[in-house]
């Protein structure tokens, strides 16, 4: 499988060191299967003035089997409460890897307004059944990033 990362630098040996805590799926290295989707992650950058690259790798699936993984195949309540952990750094887990749709910025939103109480975990559920999931894959271990394999990279 090919997946791809979207950052302002090609990342040829990516690693947990610079990943952050208080995200989607806590620490980790994040990629995604949809080109245009890691080519949306680098706007940010190059809305800051910096470049815009597009690292690609292959991912070993035949290898899957040695990892603990959590897929989530919609946005639903457990991916809410599991995204909630993870932004409050209160994940506990010991996933090696996370799959799962990404808090963009229509789907932020209404995390957000759970997160503040402003709304409730059903209406939450309710506004977000309406929404496609783009695909975020976390590797959170170095066993996980041991499947992953540079191929290359391209400016955006």
């Amino acid at each position: 499988m090919i997946l791809y990362h979207g950052s302002f630098l090609e990342i040829a040996k990516p690693d947990l060191v610079h990943s952050r805590s208080n995200v989607d799926f806590g620490r980790g290295f994040y990629v995604t299967p949809l080109r245009e989707q890691a080519v949306k992650w680098c706007g940010k950058f190059k809305r800051r003035g910096k470049d815009g690259v597009v690292s690609r790798y292959v991912y070993d699936e035949c290898r899957e089997n040695e990892l603990k993984i959590l897929k989530f195949d919609s946005y639903s309540e457990e991916w809410l409460d599991f995204i909630l952990n993870c932004r409050r750094d209160n994940d506990t887990t010991d996933y090696d890897l996370i799959v799962g749709g990404v808090a963009n910025d229509k789907v932020f939103n209404t995390v957000e307004l759970f997160f503040d109480g402003l709304i409730d975990k059903t209406e939450a559920i309710d506004r977000l059944r309406y929404e496609k999931p783009n695909l975020q894959i976390c590797f959170r271990t170095e066993k996980a990033l041991s499947l992953l394999h540079f191929e290359g990279s391209e400016m955006i």
